[in-house]
């Protein structure tokens, strides 16, 4: 990418967004911070009892990343966040305008058999469900990228990096914002 941004790694839970986002990070030459670490207590007790997130419960989360956001303005970062619907993704560009979204997509079938392997994570499979009802893809006036997750982490992050990069070159040679590139 020509100039640092932030990029919020985005998903539903289980596309990977905790392994990928370090990658991404590593990758861009800049800092990683796990979204799941903005939570407070409150909201990992549901998630861990089955309770699926309210709005209420989500914007404190929104706001402690997007004031991690826009620390990192003009330097880079790379932050993971479900970021599932557009309003949270508007609450977070209010707080750092210029945010790059990389939305991790892929089967449900996929990522709940992701989930049923990872082991010590808060979030239940159970939840998947509401996860996906809640999802509202990137519109196309929104600066980001849709990627597979199919294959290995390193394939996923080649697939992003890439992506990042033809986004960042469109923004580059348009004044228009560019619209979401396809998976």
């Amino acid at each position: 990418m020509n100039t640092p941004h932030v990029v919020v790694v985005m998903g539903v839970a289980g596309t990977g967004k905790t392994t990928i986002g370090p990658l991404l990070a590593e990758q861009l030459g800049v800092p990683y911070a796990e979204g799941d670490d903005f939570h407070p207590e409150a909201n990992i007790a549901k998630m861990s009892a089955g309770t699926p997130l309210t709005d209420d419960d989500r914007w404190p989360w929104l706001d402690a990343i997007g004031v991690w956001a826009h620390g990192r303005a003009g330097l880079g970062g790379v932050v993971s966040s479900s970021a599932l619907k557009r309003s949270y993704r508007d609450r977070l560009r209010s707080a750092a305008p210029g945010l790059v979204f990389v939305h991790l997509t892929g089967s449900r079938e996929l990522i709940e058999d992701r989930m049923s392997h990872r082991q010590g994570h808060f979030m239940p499979t159970a939840l998947l469900d509401s996860q996906f009802a809640t999802l509202q893809p990137l519109g196309p006036d929104e600066a980001g990228v849709e990627v597979d997750v199919a294959g290995s982490p390193e394939e996923i992050t080649a697939r992003a990096v890439a992506a990042l990069r033809t986004l960042d070159s469109a923004n580059d040679s348009s004044p228009e914002p560019s619209p979401t590139s396809p998976q």
